[in-house]
């Protein structure tokens, strides 16, 4: 049995931070970092069974076309990420009351459906983002034993390398989505490519109000950035840790940005619900 401090629950039995029980959870999860779009997304939904809340997780389990979709908020950032998705994995496949993980783990289906702020001219705001490839600076996957088999080690040396990447800050990581996810979206005229998750939305992506970045070059180097052919597009904050987790507990994961911002032109679109509304609407028709 493992210690009440590595596997805590609630007085209730529902995992410790997203307050949920087993029973809570479909096998297909949309992931949005916002708690306001949870309940945006589940007006698509035809009956809701479930409808919990805790700080910035907030969960609601309902019918779509008669099978179930389980709608959750991250809140912002692989720390985030970090607790959802190893909850989630608990709650599919540890008995909470033992510790004891099942024999046969469950595989789920994560699909993130976010924001992010496109890096070419070619990725315009408006736009939707299919991250092929996610590109970790956040260091989160390091804190784990065992992932080097995930990795695009290739394309994170090269990157490096462009970047002249400082000693100082984690080594970036490549984890790619999964493909079966992938290729069920290969009808839709989304854009195809790279994705930096980056740790903070200021100096991490390149901004500067009062204090520097490190490198104030570094968005303009992300631009020019081609592997094999392949483009970096975006910037956002959660798909690294959602690929390396997932891939690591055998879990299928695909992240979905709307581009609300483009980092070349200035381009930005204040009101971008009802393209987020629209992209949750075609990813619960097609999982």
């Amino acid at each position: 049995m493992k210690k009440k401090t590595e596997l805590i629950t609630n007085s209730d039995g529902s995992i410790f931070h997203l307050k949920l029980l087993p029973s809570d959870i479909s096998d297909r999860i949309i992931i949005v970092g916002d708690p306001g779009r949870v309940d945006m997304l589940s007006s698509l939904l035809s009956e809701i069974r479930v409808s919990k809340e805790n700080r910035e997780f907030r969960t609601v389990t309902g019918s779509f076309e008669e099978r179930e979709i389980t709608i959750i908020s991250s809140g912002i950032g692989t720390d985030n990420i970090d607790i959802l998705v190893n909850e989630l994995d608990a709650l599919a496949n540890i008995d909470l009351e033992t510790g004891i993980p099942r024999e046969e783990p469950v595989s789920l289906t994560f699909v993130r459906i976010g924001t992010s702020g496109g890096l070419r001219r070619e990725v315009p705001a408006g736009s939707t983002v299919l991250t092929e490839t996610a590109i970790g600076f956040d260091g989160l996957l390091h804190f784990y034993e065992g992932y080097d088999w995930l990795l695009d080690t290739l394309l994170s040396d090269v990157l490096v390398q462009h970047l002249e990447w400082p000693d100082t800050l984690s080594y970036p990581y490549a984890v790619n989505a999964s493909k079966e996810l992938a290729e069920l979206f290969s009808r839709e005229r989304f854009i195809r490519g790279i994705t930096i998750s980056a740790p903070g939305f200021y100096a991490p992506q390149g901004r500067s109000l009062r204090l520097n970045s490190f490198d104030n070059e570094i968005n303009r180097k992300l631009e020019e950035f081609s592997f094999r052919g392949r483009m970096i597009a975006n910037y956002e904050m959660e798909s690294s840790a959602i690929y390396g987790l997932s891939g690591l507990m055998g879990h299928k994961a695909l992240s979905l940005c709307v581009v609300i911002g483009n980092r070349v032109t200035g381009e930005f679109i204040n009101d971008y619900k009802p393209l987020v509304k629209d992209l949750a609407l075609k990813v619960m028709q097609i999982i």
